[in-house]
């Protein structure tokens, strides 16, 4: 059976993950508050909105600003991360969260042109 890592997953947003409980995602925000367990940390997305991301093991590094998640939805409507990946700044310019929520908008709207399951050709 295939990891998380290995299968196609939806890049989404905070108003996206009720439509994708259970199943794996992609998820870009930023850091806004670690718990002190290191166990769970919160991001916000390119609306603002705000979604709660549980570890299976505490950070062991200071986490801040754009970080891409991959994990599992939880019925709760939270993430659970299997990996995640800082997004540093690249030549002083700044990752535009806004700009990358206004693309996931366009592609869940044209799911023909951006699909993100693999599908096998006949």
């Amino acid at each position: 059976m295939a990891g998380i890592i290995d299968v196609p997953k939806p890049r989404v947003n905070c108003s996206m993950l009720s439509q994708y409980t259970n199943r794996p995602v992609c998820f870009v925000g930023c850091v806004e508050k670690v718990h002190p367990t290191g166990k769970t940390f919160t991001v916000s997305d390119g609306e603002g909105k705000v979604v709660t991301v549980e570890l299976n093991d505490p950070l062991d590094e200071e986490l801040s600003g754009v970080v891409e998640l991959i994990g599992m939805v939880s019925n709760k409507g939270g993430i659970m991360a299997t990996t995640y990946n800082m997004l540093r700044e690249d030549k002083g310019i700044a990752f535009d969260l806004e700009l990358y929520n206004e693309a996931l908008k366009v592609v869940h709207d044209f799911p023909q042109h951006y699909p993100f399951e693999v599908t096998s050709s006949g």
